[in-house]
């Protein structure tokens, strides 16, 4: 199918292109488990029909910018890669597509490129949430994507509460790992980072927090900008250490795009370092339940918690089964499924500010469903889910890390 794509002029990513798209058998196993081609039913709004464009894009036969739009309104969720039979990467073609179209691109987007240059640094985030707060009187003066920034501003900040360099293990050490701060997560729910550190050390897990980390990566990656990706990469391969067990993550894009390392550095001197950094990357709930976790004792009352899966964790990481273990041992909790509780809730890094009407479309139906759980809260594994899911509840319910769960549960002991 591939033997028209140009691969040598394509660069390094040109093989991974022309393999996810030459395995692609248009089966249309993918078509019931694409959130917007369930929302749209456009046949080019599905994993296979954006193949069929990336393919012709790649070729020649059509320009970029007609297929664009259908390949901008992909969310990146990956739902449709456990579903294929044929094994298509079609996380791997969607980065490496857009990195590729990146600098051809005629129009990138105000409102993303203020995201770029804003998200990935958490002091420059900071001072826009806080200017963001300052202009929601003037809400309705502003164009659809910044009013869709501002709606998913909480209606206030917390503190800044610096992490420690090394947060030690409790009673004897059983392993070390290094973990990754994150960027928004710092700054709309550092509580979270908190509450890890905790869990890990009541585990026997000594914890390095390494000073010089930065971004990761994730947004830049998976909207195009290799470059920047590339750039925030290098700092984090050289300040994470070796002398670990693992790099642990507690946002699921994070850890998604830290294992894309070796596909962003492909072709490129740090490729095999970028390899070894990646296979030592887990979520926080992956290397619990490998390591074996010490059994919570029971919550103070009884709870009902629908548990969601952030699409970077279930379906890119492959990571289902981990966190729920973790939260069915907690006494007291009654853990619930969320009815089409595979489709994405419509974060997915920027997209709810570059596509803002099919991620509130998606995020009105992600809260609908969770509603109709009859839960009483929500666990999740990823700060942009927690931030999506919170702006759509019809009625008041916490969002709550996996992590901040088995942290109470602990506490509530002491």
């Amino acid at each position: 199918m591939h033997q028209n794509i140009p691969v040598e002029s394509l660069g390094p990513q040109g093989e991974t292109m022309a393999h996810a798209i030459g395995s692609c058998v248009h089966c249309g196993f993918c078509l019931p488990v694409c959130p917007t081609y369930k929302l749209l039913g456009e046949e080019m709004d599905s994993p296979r029909g954006r193949i069929f464009l990336m393919k012709e894009v790649l070729e020649g036969t059509i320009d970029q910018e007609q297929a664009l739009p259908y390949v901008d309104r992909c969310l990146g969720c990956q739902a449709c890669v456990p579903a294929c039979p044929s094994g298509v990467a079609y996380g791997d073609l969607l980065i490496s597509f857009r990195a590729h179209t990146e600098e051809r691109r005629r129009d990138r987007g105000f409102s993303r490129m203020v995201v770029l240059q804003t998200l990935p640094y958490p002091r420059r985030f900071r001072l826009a949430a806080a200017l963001g707060r300052l202009a929601r009187p003037f809400r309705k003066l502003l164009p659809g994507q910044l009013q869709a920034m501002l709606d998913l501003l909480p209606a206030g900040m917390p503190k800044t509460r610096s992490l420690p360099e090394l947060y030690p293990a409790q009673g004897a050490r059983r392993a070390r790992v290094a973990l990754l701060a994150g960027c928004a997560q710092q700054v709309l729910a550092p509580e979270i980072n908190w509450a890890t550190l905790r869990v890990l050390a009541e585990n026997g897990i000594e914890t390095v927090i390494p000073r010089n980390q930065g971004c990761c990566g994730a947004l830049s990656m998976h909207s195009g900008a290799a470059g920047q990706a590339r750039a925030l990469a290098r700092r984090n391969l050289r300040t994470f250490p070796d002398d670990v067990d693992a790099v642990l993550t507690n946002a699921a894009g994070c850890g998604s795009a830290m294992k894309e390392y070796e596909l962003l550095f492909k072709g490129l001197p740090e490729e095999e370092t970028a390899a070894a950094f990646a296979r030592r990357v887990q979520d926080v709930s992956v290397f619990l339940d490998a390591l074996g976790f010490k059994a919570p004792p029971a919550l103070p009352e009884p709870i009902k918690i629908a548990y969601h899966d952030a699409c970077h964790l279930a379906h890119a990481q492959g990571a289902q089964a981990a966190p729920r273990k973790l939260l069915k041992t907690i006494p007291n909790l009654t853990l619930l499924e969320i009815p089409e509780g595979e489709m994405c809730c419509g974060s997915a890094g920027t997209y709810n500010l570059d596509q803002p009407e099919i991620a509130r479309d998606l995020g009105r139906r992600k809260a609908l469903n969770i509603e109709a759980s009859g839960a009483e809260a929500v666990a999740t594994g990823n700060i942009g889910c927690m931030t999506q899911i919170q702006a759509h509840l019809a009625r008041p319910l916490p969002v709550i890390h996996t992590m901040e769960v088995l942290d109470r549960a602990y506490r509530s002991a002491s």
